[in-house]
């Protein structure tokens, strides 16, 4: 084959001439691309370019919050009552998630949920952050990052533990997912307790991988400590024999509460039914509802020790005066107010020993309504506590200008009137505190705490004498007597209101009273609803749970016993009138 050469003039395309505007036409053309990238690289790196800053932050800058460790409950003691412990919490990716079924599967497993439901959380890959599950245990995560998966990743954060568990659940409540305070003191310092949480500010690749920090990072403050007056050992005590006193009568619920009589901490403040703050999981209001505070009722004959400490402080009686209570009842303005028992000749002593209506409602009667509201309204009835708690309530007392005569009368034996056994409890400080009432606290208190003179200290202890005659042989409440200490104080039954009148057979028995009865070191009220199990009084439902509660308290706070009998109780009990 013969080689040609190939004379490229003698093609006529090439060997035509191009047009110099053609050439032309193409630099300007490449010199006019190059122009108009120049003017859009100014627009968006000068003239536009917040725009195209803040996109880019969108994409690839974040702002870490850094939490802030929540602060610790305590009690007087210092014994925990909720603490933050580190919980990571597992988050996904879904665009980025590797799909490799078997690590998928033990990732399942290790978050307790089936492999359906982690496939229905990772379905949606147009999404980049999804939570898996959040405080969880550190073993558990670190089980999960040794799998090694890609998308899928873990964050600090906190959770709180209750090591009292159901016992404290009313006082200390708890928080959420989120660390929010949802219940009780959680809810109620929620800004002490939760602190200021602080910020880093860094740029992140499209894995979600911190690449570099950007900015001044904020540290976090971490919330403050708070010590309650609660005393655990108390608490604990109190909820358990209370539990046990509302299995035994078969009743609706029940509530305990101890003060210290000098300086009106709260010791303890207990409920049953109760919750665990831990397991929350089908929670009822019934559960979560602090009764002690929540929940209003007619304190029946607790009133009683009110009027008759008012007649004294008035002249009108002493402790020896008689009054004829024969034949056990009396007519007000065509209303029969009747005894359990006709006693016929009662001193004043004798009228609260036996917890006689028809006596109280004599000395009652000869008193100012003013007066008696006055009376009422200084030891705090009527009043909402001066207590940071959620659903506190003030109970009702109406205005004295609207009573009736038959409604003073019903008043100064405990219907008519409406109170939470918290503000029963801390009315009769006034008889432990030799005629002053305190205020009361959930916090630890320091130094002396300033009293409101109500009654005279001769007074006082006059009605210390007669509750502790209610407290013994012939008195209404033989049960509430205690092992090595005196005691004093007062039953009280009530029908249970329905709508606008009474519920035939369910009732509300309840106690209230003090120790030891020279020098009493706190005030404890017990209140049992509705118990079915044959018995109702208060005398004989809560009465056994102020006793028991009343010898380990003051055991507890090294109180030394000043009785070196037993108590004596006989068969022969007074049933209280109502």
């Amino acid at each position: 084959m013969s080689n040609r050469s190939v004379q490229l003039s003698s093609s006529p395309l090439l060997a035509s001439k191009t047009p110099v505007w053609r050439s032309k036409f193409i630099v300007a053309a490449i010199a006019l691309g190059f122009m108009g990238l120049v003017v859009r690289a100014a627009y968006v790196q000068v003239i536009a370019n917040e725009f195209f800053l803040h996109q880019g932050q969108v994409r690839f800058a974040r702002t870490l919050t850094l939490p802030a460790n929540r602060g610790r409950v305590l009690d007087r003691n210092g014994l925990l009552l909720a603490s933050s412990v580190p919980a990571p919490s597992v988050w996904a990716n879904p665009e980025d998630i590797e799909r490799d079924p078997v690590k998928l599967r033990e990732l399942a497993r290790l978050l307790q949920m089936s492999p359906a439901e982690l496939d229905k959380k990772l379905k949606d890959d147009e999404k980049t952050f999804v939570w898996l599950r959040r405080q969880m245990d550190e073993p558990v995560v670190k089980d999960i990052q040794a799998l090694n998966i890609k998308g899928v990743y873990d964050i600090r954060e906190y959770k709180r533990l209750y090591p009292e568990g159901e016992a404290a659940a009313h006082i200390v409540g708890f928080t959420n997912v989120e660390d929010q305070g949802q219940e009780g003191v959680e809810l109620v310092f929620q800004k002490q307790l939760a602190g200021k949480p602080g910020s880093r500010r860094v740029i992140k690749d499209r894995l979600g991988r911190v690449v570099e920090s950007v900015g001044e990072t904020i540290p976090p403050e971490d919330g403050m400590d708070l010590q309650l007056s609660v005393d655990s050992k108390v608490q604990f005590f109190a909820y358990q024999k209370l539990r046990e006193a509302v299995e035994e009568n078969k009743a609706k619920a029940g509530s305990v509460v101890v003060l210290d009589a000098q300086t009106g901490e709260i010791l303890a403040l207990a409920n049953y039914p109760s919750y665990s703050p831990d397991k929350r999981v089908n929670l009822s209001g019934e559960q979560l509802r602090n009764r002690a505070l929540t929940d209003t009722f007619e304190p029946g004959s607790t009133m009683k020790p009110f009027a008759v400490a008012l007649a004294l402080e008035k002249g009108l009686v002493k402790p020896e005066t008689p009054i004829q209570t024969a034949p056990g009842r009396i007519t007000i303005t065509g209303s029969t107010i009747t005894d359990a028992h006709p006693h016929g000749v009662l001193t004043v002593n004798e009228v609260i020993q036996k917890s006689s209506n028809v006596g109280t409602v004599k000395m009652a009667m000869q008193m100012q309504p003013r007066e008696m509201w006055e009376m009422f309204t200084q030891v705090g009835y009527g009043q909402k506590p001066q207590l940071p708690f959620p659903g506190v309530v003030s109970g009702r007392l109406r205005p004295y200008k609207t009573w009736r005569p038959i409604e003073q009368a019903t008043m100064s034996y405990g219907y008519g009137i409406s109170a939470s056994l918290f503000q029963v409890a801390r009315a009769y400080t006034v008889f432990a505190r030799d005629g002053e009432v305190v205020p009361a606290t959930l916090m630890k208190a320091s130094g002396q705490v300033q009293g409101t003179r109500v009654i005279s200290i001769e007074n006082a202890k006059a009605m210390r004498k007669m509750l502790q005659m209610a407290a013994g042989p012939g008195g209404t409440a033989q049960k509430a007597q205690t092992m090595g200490y005196s005691v004093g104080g007062k039953t009280g039954t009530a029908h249970k209101q329905e709508g606008k009148g009474y519920a035939g057979k369910k009732y509300r028995g309840f106690f209230v009273g003090m120790a030891p009865i020279e020098a009493p070191r706190i005030v404890v009220a017990v209140m049992i609803d509705e118990p079915t199990n044959g018995r109702y009084f208060g005398g004989d439902v809560a009465a056994p749970v102020f006793s028991q509660t009343v010898q380990q308290t003051l055991r507890l706070m090294g109180v030394q016993p000043d009785m070196a009998v037993k108590p004596q109780i006989v068969s022969n009990a007074v049933e209280e009138s109502f």
